[in-house]
């Protein structure tokens, strides 16, 4: 290609929705990059349980952010937005880049910016997890309705990382975390044409896909991978212990349940993250065109070859 009438190419879509075959087709079309985009494929232990690209399908197209961080690293939207600008620099006038994943908050950072979030000292970060310790997440929540009413109101008492993060924000500051909320940075992409799409496949379909490549991964050594994971003795808070798959794999080496609750815990945590998936993006990023996987790419090549994007 001469030139690129966009920036960059943004493909999202639920877990299991293809996107990664995508991402490389588009990338040997245009000759681009595929960047991650997925909060749990940036860590190097956990290539099988996240399905992240294989060695032979990175060797299709250059791959970037993919396993370079320690499972041991509570890894934020922030580093992960620094990462990210570091990458676009390097490819910027050589590669289209294209940005694969499935959270929202990655490409909301890249194309809206990021809150402009106080820093937590990391001697406030371990007295709240000290403090966190052996609470079950509904009490967790509670604690912070306690101190934070405003931002407890905004979460969802079962999700224990953002309700620990804002108890975090406010031992630090003494401010609720929705009052940093305002203030942006720009972010990378917010003066770029970006081709912005989101994968929907049939609901039923997906449901069956999850299942069946759970069982995929297994039989690809994630059990073994996740063995090898629980031997670190690393916090259970961090987010690479947390994966999908991980908890029940992990409560199944110690011999608290079964393998088949194991892997149908793992199925169902995916299930329901999907869902979720689905309406983070309806409500948050309302202006990404919505298109069923097998016509993903003509929809991106449709956009790039467009006397103007819109």
């Amino acid at each position: 290609m001469d030139g690129f009438k966009i920036g960059a190419v943004l493909i999202a879509g639920p877990t299991a929705s293809g996107k990664s075959a995508l991402g490389i087709k588009l990338a040997q079309e245009l000759d681009g990059v595929v960047i991650n985009a997925d909060s749990m494929q940036v860590y190097r232990d956990l290539r099988v349980i996240t399905a992240r690209p294989t060695p032979e399908e990175e060797a299709q197209a250059p791959h970037r952010l993919y396993g370079h961080v320690d499972a041991a690293v509570n890894f934020s939207v922030g580093r992960y937005m620094a990462d990210a600008v570091q990458v676009l620099w390097e490819v910027q006038g050589r590669k289209l880049p294209i940005f694969v994943g499935g959270t929202g908050l990655y490409f909301k950072a890249l194309t809206e910016g990021l809150s402009d979030m106080p820093p937590v000292p990391e001697e406030v970060r371990e007295q709240v997890r000290r403090e966190s310790e052996g609470l079950e997440t509904p009490e967790l929540h509670r604690l912070l309705w306690e101190r934070d009413p405003e931002t407890a109101r905004a979460l969802r008492p079962s999700d224990r990382l953002r309700v620990q993060r804002a108890l975090e924000i406010f031992t630090a500051t003494g401010q609720p975390l929705v009052s940093f909320h305002g203030a942006r940075q720009p972010g990378p992409l917010a003066d770029s044409l970006v081709v912005k799409l989101f994968l929907v496949p049939d609901r039923d379909e997906l449901r069956r896909r999850i299942d069946a490549r759970f069982l995929a991964m297994m039989d690809r050594g994630a059990l073994d991978e996740v063995r090898v994971l629980g031997e670190r003795n690393l916090d259970p808070m961090l987010p690479a212990m947390r994966a999908h798959g991980v908890p029940g794999l992990l409560a199944y080496l110690r011999g608290e349940i079964s393998l088949d609750e194991a892997i149908a815990k793992g199925q169902g945590d995916t299930r329901r993250y999907a869902k979720r998936q689905f309406t983070w993006f309806r409500h948050q990023l309302p202006d990404w065109q919505w298109v069923e996987p097998e016509r993903g790419f003509e929809a991106v090549m449709t956009r790039i070859n467009a006397p103007k994007l819109p």
